[in-house]
């Protein structure tokens, strides 16, 4: 799964864009889907999805220059 697209889960109907993906031993690959903030403003959670459950939006990509600040924002990966 390519990293920073926007997607769609085919079973909730979550969109966001994709800033994180793991792939483990048993074949249950999973991307990190992250939702623009709410309409207050609030940032909203993100979430680990199977990368089978998602649909690519459009052809646009988001990229960062990490050159200077590298770092994470997100806690690690977790199971529901």
């Amino acid at each position: 799964m390519q990293l920073g697209i926007k997607v769609k889960d085919k079973i909730t109907g979550f969109e966001g864009i994709v800033i994180g993906f793991v792939q483990y031993l048993s074949g249950c690959n999973q991307s990190l889907v992250v939702p623009p903030v709410d309409k207050d403003g609030k940032v909203v959670a993100g979430e680990w999805l199977d990368v089978q459950r998602l649909d690519r939006l459009d052809q646009s990509v988001v990229t960062l220059n990490n050159a200077e600040t590298p770092g994470h924002d997100i806690p690690p990966a977790r199971r529901l």
